[in-house]
């Protein structure tokens, strides 16, 4: 049933953050997002009485066993370091805008 659920939370939500309540790296991904004003949903694996058992389908479905496991729409984007390249890449935000979860901002 993990598998069915994960693939479901990815794919009704323009972005999600499979994450841990105690992991560092976690925070600092959620800290970005939401400071670019993302909308996105966290699942908290440590919190979530099947999160073992999702962590354990995510690392079959991705080949990711850690957390944060994060998707951009639809599309498995890695963790805290693969996020960061992208944000300093300047990739970050145009996936964001393009999975619906920034609103386009005017400059």
């Amino acid at each position: 049933m993990a598998l069915p659920k994960a693939k479901e939370i990815v794919n009704t939500n323009p972005v999600v953050v499979f994450s841990k309540t105690y992991c560092p790296y976690c925070v600092r991904v959620k800290e970005l997002l939401t400071k670019l004003g993302t909308t996105y949903k966290t699942v908290e694996l440590d919190v979530e009485g099947d999160g073992s058992e999702i962590q354990a389908a995510l690392a079959q479905w991705t080949g990711q066993r850690t957390v944060p496991n994060v998707f951009i729409g639809g599309k498995h984007i890695g963790g805290c370091d693969n996020v960061t390249e992208k944000h300093n890449g300047g990739k970050l935000v145009p996936l964001l805008t393009e999975a619906g979860a920034l609103a386009a901002t005017t400059a």
